[in-house]
């Protein structure tokens, strides 16, 4: 059965998720193993081949609002089961940058991996983003830009995430960008897209 709603959620098939997932739930199938072996391992073969360009962005978008329903009937097992996110991550484009797809595709994916998603929308300041990571234990911060000249928000949001003295992971991802920026203003990580921002963030999280 949760062969099938990998299968169906790969698909972008939102009823037959939300179907697959009574149906699980009343099989008497543990919630734990539903979320990972079901709607997470789905995201996770999805997001692999992505990132070998065998689907694409609107099947991945399709997929996520899949997983999103799928979670929604989960969520509230997660809870009285007390299952634990795996990490916070919040994420936003920086001040100045109105573009939010492929922040919105990280955040659906991150989601999708069984973190908690706290998504500040775009035109975001770096107080935003400090105020934020502390309000809600963030373990990662997630910086997007689309625009040359919204890049240098980046290194402000960077510096005043290190003087806050959060202890929390910057990442930096968007068309513009470069591993080497990222380097030179002290982010953890850059993603060139999607499915890599994911495992970054494993990388940065999962002890």
């Amino acid at each position: 059965m949760l062969n099938k709603l990998q299968d169906a959620l790969m698909a972008g098939k939102k009823a037959d998720v939300e179907t697959l997932v009574d149906q699980a739930l009343a099989a008497g199938i543990p919630t734990r193993r539903i979320l990972n072996e079901g709607l997470i391992a789905g995201m996770e073969k999805l997001g692999v081949m992505f990132k070998n360009n065998e689907v694409f962005i609107p099947e991945v978008l399709v997929a996520a609002r899949a997983m999103n329903a799928g979670l929604t009937k989960l969520e509230p097992y997660l809870i009285k089961d007390k299952i634990e996110p795996k990490g916070v991550v919040v994420i936003g484009t920086v001040k100045g940058d109105l573009h939010d797809i492929g922040k919105n595709l990280v955040a659906m994916m991150l989601k999708g991996a069984g973190y908690k998603i706290v998504d500040l929308g775009a035109d975001v300041a770096a107080d935003r983003f400090v105020d934020a990571a502390r309000q809600n234990k963030a373990d990662v911060v997630a910086l997007s830009a689309l625009l040359t000249t919204t890049m240098i928000q980046m290194k402000a949001i960077v510096q005043a995430v290190q003087a806050a003295g959060l202890g929390v992971s910057v990442i930096v991802g968007g068309a513009p960008l470069t591993q080497d920026y990222a380097d030179q203003i002290g982010a953890k990580g850059y993603a060139p897209d999607a499915a890599s921002a994911v495992d970054i963030v494993h990388r940065l999280v999962v002890k």
